[in-house]
């Protein structure tokens, strides 16, 4: 198979990817968070190719992208009191809610699970798309299980070339990691997975949240929570604690078999360590940390090393997917 990237401001591509979708098959498209690929999310034949292309465990549910609210009311048997307050501040948004699954939506999509992840895009194109097709979309982000997520087309084109026909290319992703992800189904919301909606930002709109413990067993409820997510081929190790002393501990293990990943403002020369912004600006860090990733992971070297922010807003969720691209595998220096 052929793959071609489209430009996705062109409506007759919208059209012709809303083809393949209404075909049973898999086409690739901008969100503001990372690329996705999508599929029928009604046609479970359709869905069970996502799992194919990507390698992606069975266990690991999906996210079902609509283009409306009204969208919503097939997809779910119960709309949570609190659904309207959410989406009338974050829809369309980087901002995915767990809701009671109805029986249009295959088990497949949800792992079986009897609960839902849904989110509407706020990515033109995306919106397009869905529109155009006419039904919901599911969509992980478009690359390999475990691997860093996509923000460009071509980390799309790169990573699955000859799986899909065709790829949306609206450009670099404003957000650059995926969405936050929040149970509703319960009294108290709960943040599955943390994205650019910050837990801060949501106490404060609901006055009561809780986090999900980091450790899940059996099938998890929310993306992200259960496996090893984007990682290069080589060993990461996060090294926590202030900057000024993660960069001396960083540079006294580089040679020319190891990369680093660094702040802008505590970056030192040399042709292995990638940038990934200030050590204060969260945005930019979220914006350019897949990338960055992806920057080393095409390096011959044998161990990476990263800097880490502080966790605090934005600042966390960098935190959190660094520490998953890690495995865990951390330095503290405060210790």
């Amino acid at each position: 198979m052929e793959t071609v990237i489209l430009d996705a401001n062109d409506s007759d591509n919208i059209t012709l990817c809303a083809d393949v979708l209404r075909g049973g098959g898999l086409v690739a498209f901008p969100t503001e968070t990372v690329y996705g690929l999508g599929a029928n999310a009604l046609d479970e034949k359709a869905v069970a190719g996502i799992f194919f292309a990507k390698g992606r465990q069975e266990d690991n549910p999906l996210i079902v992208h609509v283009a409306s609210v009204d969208d919503v009311k097939s997809l779910v048997i119960n709309i949570p009191e609190v659904f309207k307050l959410l989406v009338n501040k974050y829809w369309p948004g980087p901002l995915t809610l767990i809701m009671q699954k109805s029986d249009v939506v295959p088990d497949n999509v949800t792992a079986g699970l009897g609960t839902v992840a849904i989110r509407m895009p706020e990515h033109p194109a995306a919106l397009a798309l869905i529109r155009a097709f006419g039904g919901p979309i599911a969509a992980p982000s478009a690359n390999p299980s475990g691997k860093p997520s996509p923000t460009k087309a071509k980390h799309v084109f790169d990573d699955l070339d000859g799986k899909i026909p065709y790829i949306l290319d609206g450009g670099d992703c404003k957000v650059g990691v995926e969405s936050t992800v929040l149970d509703i189904t319960g009294d108290i919301p709960k943040v599955l997975r943390p994205g650019s909606v910050t837990c801060d930002e949501l106490v404060h709109l609901l006055e009561n949240i809780v986090a999900a413990e980091t450790k899940e067993v059996g099938t998890p409820m929310s993306p992200g929570m259960k496996y090893r997510h984007y990682a290069p081929r080589a060993p990461l190790t996060v090294v926590i604690g202030m900057p000024v002393k993660t960069a001396e501990y960083i540079s006294a293990r580089m040679n020319d078999s190891t990369a680093a990943l660094m702040f802008d403002d505590f970056a030192f020369s040399h042709p292995n360590v990638v940038s990934f912004g200030n050590h204060k600006d969260h945005t930019t860090q979220a914006k350019r940390l897949f990338d960055a990733l992806r920057k080393v992971d095409n390096m011959a070297v044998s161990h990476i090393y990263a800097q880490v922010p502080q966790e605090e807003g934005l600042g966390a969720t960098v935190v959190n997917r660094l520490k998953k691209a890690a495995g865990n595998n951390l330095i503290d220096l405060n210790d």
